[in-house]
């Protein structure tokens, strides 16, 4: 059976960046510069006024994209340093296990950096803006997998086209991240074509031989046209996510007066599988319940990390040749998995279902659907045209150096204006729209 090797998936290869990484900087391997890449970018600082479960939400303690982002990378940089230490002898003699918890940390870090405004709510809206236009003629012309690339915007295809493209060398090889950061960064390597139902990819077409470029450097399986097996690494940054999410958004839903102690609590000792020596001496002086939540989250997430790292070892040549089915959570002590998986349900029935949540969340609709109306208009008139009324005129300037030329294939104009909105905060997208809608400020 075809298997990856280490030597290749820990390429320091840079996309678009000949130089040689020999001549490192002194405590500065080339992964950490692939980090400090990601931290000092723009679209990263953004993800603090960016959804990650509560839209606009006026609570301080509640995670936004960045916290959670960062959250996400503490977690991760553990995992990737625990695998490392324990898979030291099957690794590159010039691959320490700070190494790879950078790596991980760093994909971490950018995971979410495609993210739309207003999170999974402002996917969804792209989503069906697009069916709508289908009806009046806005995608004619398009190639099937551009429709579908529009039709099931997805912001870790985004995030790819942000990485690869957007961010510093703009269309020359974007940040010009490692290899092995690019795929471990990449959840789905695979484009459109294989979203199946889930409508999950991690690709556009038009980054697609960025995506293959990445893949031969890797020496990534291939299972199909366009499709490729996971960077082992990856799998240890979709657990980080699932643990960060599935624990916090619980925080966060206590925080808010959504969820109760009691049961925030239950689930925390679950997935813990003890109940910190501290914590009976923290209730007992009448600790907050914030303090008293955050011991059983730290000890929850100890355990959690602990157990997936060994698990990663565990099916280490699985991961190699392509062949793991399961996430790494699932193939944990049983009582583990139970508790993540109660976790999201109880998010999923109480959180994500709550009134405020339900009315921002038809807000962003509304918003999102101003501002598409008003960026993919002024592409279509432009490309169909070549030139642009007065209104659109006044639109394509908010755009700058980044506005489409006639001559364009209205696909690339239509992933410009995709690029403008998508990099939007939440704020910024409102007060946009409602500009736009005629409130008008001096």
């Amino acid at each position: 059976m075809t298997q990856m090797r280490w030597e290749r998936l820990l390429s320091p290869q840079r996309l678009h960046d000949s130089r040689p990484e020999g001549s490192q900087e002194i405590g500065r391997s080339p992964f950490h510069k692939d980090h400090d890449r990601i931290v000092f970018s723009g679209s990263f600082r953004r993800l603090g006024r960016k959804t990650q479960v509560h839209p606009l939400t006026e609570n301080d303690h509640i995670h936004t994209r960045l916290t959670h982002s960062l959250e996400v990378g503490c977690v991760g940089r553990s995992l990737g340093m625990i695998v490392g230490e324990l898979l030291r002898d099957h690794l590159p003699a010039w691959i320490t296990p700070a190494d790879m918890g950078v790596i991980v940390q760093t994909a971490c870090l950018g995971h979410d950096i495609g993210n739309p405004p207003f999170g999974h709510a402002g996917e969804y809206a792209i989503r069906d803006w697009f069916q709508r236009a289908e009806t009046s003629g806005l995608l004619k012309g398009l190639s099937q997998a551009e429709r579908e690339d529009l039709l099931t915007y997805e912001g870790n295809a985004q995030g790819f086209r942000v990485i690869t493209q957007i961010e510093y060398n703009q269309f020359n090889g974007g940040m010009r991240l490692s290899a092995a950061t690019l795929g471990t960064l990449l959840k789905y390597p695979w484009t459109v074509e294989h979203a199946g139902q889930a409508g999950k990819f991690g690709c556009y077409q038009s980054e697609k031989a960025l995506l293959d470029e990445v893949a031969t450097a890797l020496g990534l399986i291939p299972q199909g046209p366009q499709r490729w097996c996971r960077h082992p690494l990856a799998w240890l940054v979709e657990a980080a996510d699932d643990i960060c999410y599935a624990l916090l958004d619980l925080e966060d839903g206590l925080e808010m007066g959504i969820l109760r102690y009691s049961e925030v609590a239950e689930i925390l000792q679950q997935i813990a599988g003890d109940i910190p020596p501290d914590y009976a001496a923290m209730q007992a002086r009448g600790a907050s319940q914030r303090r008293c939540i955050a011991l059983l989250r730290g000890a929850a997430m100890e355990r959690a990390v602990n157990e997936v790292g060994a698990v990663f070892v565990q099916h280490e040549n699985a991961l190699l040749n392509g062949s793991l089915q399961q996430d790494l959570l699932e193939l944990c002590h049983p009582d583990l998995g139970w508790g993540v998986q109660a976790a999201k349900q109880l998010a999923r029935e109480r959180i994500f279902q709550n009134e405020r949540k339900a009315k921002l969340e038809i807000g962003a609709y509304t918003t999102l659907g101003i501002l598409l109306e008003a960026f993919i208009g002024a592409a279509f008139e432009l490309h169909h045209t070549g030139h642009s009324s007065f209104k659109h005129q006044r639109v394509l300037a908010l755009i700058g150096e980044n506005t489409p030329l006639p001559s364009w294939p209205l696909y690339a104009s239509y992933r410009r204006m995709l690029d403008f909105i998508g990099g939007m905060t939440d704020h910024y997208a409102v007060d946009l729209a409602q500009e736009m809608g005629g409130r008008l400020r001096g």
